[in-house]
């Protein structure tokens, strides 16, 4: 109730005062098919008709058509208006829109609540938003739910919908969960570390809402904004063989209609956006040049056929975006070849082009184009394109285009020309979304440093010093050649010792920090030459331990070298012999460990995949720009970068992945001792969070650490009687509201234990965690009536440890849920049971049978059902203290016998289970046979009867029973597969329709409900 009234019933207000009508549940049947479809048909119909000008009878065809549609994909193709149809009197096939994107009012916009869907499990949603009839936004009002925790009820209620009940998401368009107060949404499928909140309601301001609910709602659910999204601010992205849906975040609606804004207004013709790495900034352009290029929801002069060019400044990055463009199905993009396929494109004439390019290829090109108004330029990392005379060169072509810059960087300061060439006057950014924003919105992860193995270093004002320290068992020629052409930063980070005892370090962090969590990490070497000396003597440390632990020698060495690869630029000596024994080594190595584009790509998929063992990328120049790996935590740094350089390639670490709480930098190099000389070229207010001290993690531990503990004053501890301290704290929390407080803070606590573990200041807050952890899993049975956490929800840092402390403290015993075939589940019916423990006793018992009843009623609501019922109403009067404990045990040894006793049940009605459990269905829908046929008899209705028996008269229910099991039974009318084919599976609801009828049964929802019986029960193959 507390949930309809904070969360369930202010979104129906919120929404209806947007402009949706309210349908209340009992208009439910009115309006659909049945309970197993979705639609609401006569929406739907009068809505194609309207829209399109056809006749009831083509919009009922249409109806038909796409209500069968399963792939989520296809629908947001429809929504598009992307179907055609044979109409009477046309001679061409008619575009069918089910959405008008132009004309809003056009459209029907209907809210409803307690939408009850049957599928293999019934499953009901709190509230669904439809336009048109068709669903397009399932909410869940849950309570708890905090931003930064998306590991509740309410995402796991949605994913088990999308799983459960299919059908209420074919067409969804995202989804949202919301408290009354913090509203998270995401993409259908979306994982929930990638929901998010929507911070600003742009071009309003938050404060103008009256809370934050209504601000949300209105944000993602306005009819204009919904139908925008929808129409511009989707994707469907493929890599790897696998397809992500992908919608977007608040600053890319917010960046990319600033862009259509200035273009439609035709003013300043220009404008630059940050939006920082990691936070999607090359999807932003596709949002971007989707919407220049299809402008469903509007109708400008500017937008009627431009030309888009989308410029980038490497080769890499070039084929990133092309990439992405094609994965999300950008329409006709094409990759310009070189300088020449360049110009005859852009001179061409043609109108509705959309080309990528690097800035290279303008080399030269002064020839103005002649209809240079209709371009639109999308140029990414901008602030790189004004080198040298690449800028003067594109401008000279394009003198009347639209310049809108990107860049994943700030601008430093003194960079006027990117401010001058892509800003309006005055205006710094168009759209700025900052590193501390990406970070606070949890679209990236922060990013900390250490520095390690400080004794190496390189220090720049100390080099010939460093030198004459490192090398001074270095052969004297040696020695002397290097001083006569100039010590280097590179030759001293090339020392040999130094790279075998970083390497060594490198792999000892790695197995401590990452591995456990199966994260991967880059190696930055200062050149190639340093790179291939990493490659060896990372391979030998690994190997080392391997064969440590007993593998074969060249077994261990195979393995090792499998585990990292090395991806750099051809250089033009590679090929070239060398009579330096040394030198020829290196080139050797260069030889056979270079990949090529194919290569290169197979490699970079392997690490990002997450099952695959390669787990180290070395690199000194590559891969430091635009490559997305989000199982890349760590970079292990040894090369002196500064600057754009430095922030972008740190930036590798930030990606979201489960499990991941920040990104690391391992400074090798010593870039940390000046991290502000090495950031001093931007404004301190962009950079000052690019990268946080690692000293900050033991801070943000104290913190969380206190801010848990705070909540046990008053406990006594250590007081070898754990079970009693944890009670106390029960009655401390006292609510479910301060449960919901303490788990969230506890959480809080691990994730920053987790995060800096192993080191060893964790230590002295290792006893608290093992306690707040214990409480947890306690708690969690007596509030939520649940076993609690898994132990594989926790890092594998830590979790051998949570292990062996539930497992010696008796916690792991005390709150495991146990099932009624178990013999130990008996074991709290036994009197003689202390006040404490009987409580403790009862309340197990209510979590158990919750749990058993609640899984058997979704296997057959109508069987089950009345069990579950009586679990959550002894459960309830508990809470409400209207039974004490020794009642409410009493109670739940009553339901565990008559679920015995049901199990059981068919036993003496001469019927198999199967047949039964139908049974059951048709005496759930009593009283129905028509006049003159006979009522059914028998068989417990979970309301405290023990067994059943079967009637002395012939049962005609059980008759039919049995009539219906052999429909489902038989191969003949149900063949293997039979649950995959919606055309067989709708012949079988007929079949029994076909025999209810006669026996004077309900024929409406009968053979839905029995088909949701048998997806669980009657499967074959």
């Amino acid at each position: 109730m507390s949930e309809y009234k904070l969360a369930e019933k202010p979104t129906l207000d919120t929404l209806q005062a947007l402009g949706y009508t309210y349908l209340p549940p009992s208009a439910h049947a009115a309006h659909r098919d049945g309970e197993n479809h979705v639609l609401l048909r006569a929406e739907f119909v009068q809505a194609v008709q309207r829209i399109n000008g056809v006749s009831e009878d083509v919009a009922r065809q249409v109806y038909s058509e796409v209500v069968g549609k399963s792939d989520n994909e296809e629908w947001l193709s429809l929504l598009r208006g992307n179907y055609s149809k044979t109409v009477p009197g046309e001679a061409k096939k008619k575009t069918i829109r089910l959405i008008d994107f132009r004309t809003l009012g056009n459209n029907t916009y209907t809210v409803t609540n307690q939408l009850k869907v049957r599928a293999e499990k019934t499953r009901i949603a709190d509230v669904v938003v439809y336009v048109n009839g068709i669903p397009l936004v399932v909410i869940e009002a849950k309570s708890p739910l905090a931003p930064g925790d998306k590991t509740g009820q309410a995402f796991d209620q949605i994913k088990q919908y999308e799983q459960q009940v299919p059908r209420l998401f074919y067409s969804n368009a995202f989804n949202v969960v919301t408290n009354g107060v913090t509203t998270l949404y995401g993409a259908t499928g979306a994982s929930s570390e990638h929901w998010s909140e929507w911070k600003d309601p742009w071009p309003r301001k938050a404060a103008e809402f009256p809370s934050a609910l209504d601000a949300a709602l209105y944000a993602l659910l306005n009819p204009e904004r919904l139908l925008d999204i929808i129409a511009h601010f989707t994707v469907f992205e493929r890599r790897n063989e696998k397809v992500i849906k992908k919608v977007c975040r608040y600053q890319q609606f917010r960046a990319v209609n600033k862009i259509i804004q200035r273009v439609v207004a035709e003013e300043h013709r220009r404008g630059l956006i940050w939006h920082t790495q990691g936070s999607g900034k090359s999807l932003t352009m596709v949002f971007a040049a989707l919407k220049l290029k299809t402008h469903r929801t509007l109708e400008s002069p500017a937008l009627a056929s431009p030309n888009l060019l989308v410029l980038t400044d490497r080769i890499d990055l070039d084929d990133q975006i092309a990439r992405t463009f094609e994965a999300c199905g950008l329409p006709n993009p094409v990759q310009v070849k070189d300088g020449d396929d360049l110009q005859a494109r852009i001179h061409s004439g043609s109108a509705g082009q959309t080309m990528l390019s690097t800035i290279f290829k303008f080399q030269g090109s002064k020839t103005p184009v002649p209809d240079s108004a209709n371009w639109i330029l999308l140029v990414d990392e901008c602030h790189r394109t004004q080198e040298k005379d690449l800028g003067t060169y594109l401008r000279a072509t394009f003198p009347q285009a639209r310049f809108f810059g990107f860049t994943g960087t700030p601008i430093k300061k003194n960079d006027k020309d990117t401010y001058q060439n892509f800003g309006a006057p005055g205006e710094g950014y168009l759209d700025r979304y900052s590193i501390d924003d990406a970070v606070r919105d949890g679209a990236t992860v922060p990013i900390f440093y250490t520095a390690r193995k400080t004794e190496w270093a390189v220090d720049t004002t100390k080099i010939d010093i460093l030198f004459d320290q490192w090398f001074s068992d270095e052969p004297e020629d040696v020695q002397a050649a290097i001083k006569k052409r100039g010590v280097s930063v590179a030759d001293l980070a090339r020392h040999p010792r130094r790279i075998d005892l970083i390497a060594t370090d490198i792999w000892a962090h790695f197995r401590a920090h990452a591995q456990p969590d199966g994260l991967k990490a880059q190696i930055v070497a200062i050149d190639r030459e340093a790179l291939i000396l990493y490659k060896r003597a990372l391979d030998r440390a690994i190997a080392k331990t391997l064969m440590a632990k007993g593998m074969d020698p060249d077994e261990a060495r195979a393995h090792a070298a499998g585990m990292s690869a090395c991806v750099y630029s051809k250089g033009q000596e590679d090929e070239k012999p060398s009579e330096d024994p040394y030198t020829e080594s290196i080139r050797a190595d260069l030889r056979r460990l270079y990949l090529d584009r194919d290569a290169e790509k197979t490699v970079k998929d392997r690490f990002i995949s997450a099952t695959d063992p390669l787990s180290f990328l070395i690199v000194c120049n590559k891969l430091l720009t635009g490559f997305d790996a989000p199982v890349e935590a760590v970079m292990y740094l040894d090369s002196p970068l500064t600057d754009h350089s430095l922030l972008q390639a740190i930036a590798r670490t930030n990606r979201v992945y489960a499990g991941k709480q920040n990104g690391l930098i391992v400074d090798y190099i010593g870039i940390s001792r000046k991290l502000d000389d090495a950031l001093a070229s931007y404004r301190a207010d962009d950079v000052q969070n690019a990268m946080r001290d690692a000293n900050a993690l033991l801070s943000e531990l104290r913190t969380a650490h206190a801010g848990v503990m705070a909540l046990t004053r008053g406990i006594k501890r250590n007081t070898q009687n754990l079970k009693a301290e944890y009670d106390a704290l029960i009655q401390v929390l006292g609510t479910e509201e301060h449960w919901f407080t303490f788990r969230r803070k506890a959480r809080e606590f691990v994730a920053a234990y987790t995060a800096l573990t192993p080191d060893p200041e964790t230590l002295q807050f290792q006893t608290d965690l093992k306690w707040v952890v214990g409480f947890i899993h306690y708690a969690a049975v007596v509030f939520d009536k649940d076993e609690g956490p898994s132990l594989g929800d926790y890092s594998a840092k830590i979790r051998e440890m949570l292990r062996d402390e539930l497992e010696v403290t008796g916690i792991r015993t005390l709150t495991k849920l146990r099932n009624l075939t178990d013999p130990k589940f008996w074991e709290d019916f036994q009197p003689g049971n202390a006040a404490g423990d009987l409580k403790m006793a009862a309340i197990r018992k209510s979590a158990e049978l919750k749990k058993i009843t609640t899984d058997k009623a979704a296997e057959n609501p109508a069987q089950y059902g009345p069990f579950s019922a009586r679990v959550l109403e002894a459960i309830h009067k508990f809470e409400q203290q209207q039974i004490d404990a020794l009642e409410l045990l009493r109670t739940m040894e009553e339901v565990a016998h008559d679920l015995q006793a049901e199990e059981s049940a068919h036993h003496a009605t001469g019927l198999s289970a199967r047949a039964y459990g139908i049974y059951k269905i048709l005496l759930a829908g009593f009283p129905t046979p028509e006049p003159g046929a006979a009522a059914p008899h028998g068989a417990s209705n979970g309301a405290g009867q023990r067994g059943a028996h079967a009637s002395p008269a012939p049962d005609p229910a059980q008759q039919v029973a049995v009539e219906i099991d052999q429909v489902y039974a038989s191969d003949q009318s149900a063949p293997p597969g039979w649950h995959l084919k919606e055309q067989l599976r709708k012949e079988l609801r007929q079949q029994v329709k076909r025999v209810l009828i006669p026996a004077g049964f309900s024929w409406k929802e009968i053979p839905g409900q029995v088909e949701e019986y048998a997806l669980k029960t009657y499967l074959k193959g």
